[in-house]
């Protein structure tokens, strides 16, 4: 993209942006998902066809805290390199590697957090569980592009900048939630019809096979969802903190 589109964008502005962001970004955006998913899901795979997780019980908790910290990392990855790229900057994968350390903590906890206030909306209810899914969703943009010193101020963050526009955030969220998933449901359906009356061990390695590669196609579109979310934080604070005049008066300045 040339320079950012600051201006209030319609649902599907906001999704055609994100896809073209998605586009004209998958290269870095592919590194940094190479970097951090390619160990977890070899681990991952190792573990279930090792017998499962009983076990394998210590390689899979080892398992947990790697991918906890190498999540963090992409997390904090992709929203700068996205991020710079919206505002009609560039930044390479290696910039966006050292950017992202001062965030793994944070983002850990954030994730924590966020997880658990929602798993407790869906227990109490599922309306404000979705709602809350909603209200929260820009925290981790809110976190690393204004670098936020906790987990609450992000989330409070979010959901001041969410409100009176969830609904438009929950069906972008499902949008990319289908495209995420739809790896999962293709191939899940191709193995229902081949592996099924295929017996023993056989049947079991190309379930696993099957499985592992659509956890590969999905983690090749998960970078779509960091897309969706910085680009709905941009939209929100250009209708809510006129962040378009704010970015024109600094050029102005400079000049």
């Amino acid at each position: 993209m040339s320079g950012p589109v600051l201006r209030p964008l319609r649902l599907g502005e906001i999704l055609d942006v994100s896809f073209g962001l998605y586009r004209s970004l998958f290269l870095p955006l592919l590194v940094v998902t190479l970097v951090t998913r390619a160990l977890p899901l070899a681990v991952s795979a190792y573990v279930e066809s090792a017998g499962g997780m009983v076990a394998n019980l210590p390689l899979y908790l080892g398992s947990l805290i790697l991918d906890m910290v190498l999540g963090a990392i992409a997390t904090a990855a992709s929203t700068f390199i996205v991020s710079e790229s919206y505002m009609g900057r560039r930044l390479t994968a290696s910039e966006a590697f050292s950017r992202a350390g001062p965030f793994i903590g944070r983002l850990i906890g954030l994730g924590i957090l966020t997880s658990f206030v929602i798993v407790l909306g869906f227990m109490l209810l599922i309306i404000p569980g979705v709602i809350l899914t909603c209200g929260l969703a820009l925290s981790t943009p809110a976190m690393v592009i204004e670098s936020q010193a906790s987990a609450t101020a992000a989330m409070g963050r979010s959901w001041a900048l969410t409100r009176g526009f969830r609904t438009k955030i929950f069906v972008a969220l499902v949008v990319v939630g289908f495209l995420m998933y739809l790896p999962f449901l293709a191939l899940g359906g191709i193995a229902a019809v081949t592996l099924g009356s295929e017996p023993g061990a056989g049947g079991m390695t190309g379930f696993l096979g099957l499985t592992s590669l659509a956890a590969v196609l999905s983690s090749l579109i998960w970078p779509l969802f960091y897309c969706v979310l910085t680009v709905c934080y941009y939209d929100l604070r250009v209708r809510k903190e006129a962040f378009d005049l704010e970015v024109l008066a600094a050029g102005l300045a400079k000049a």
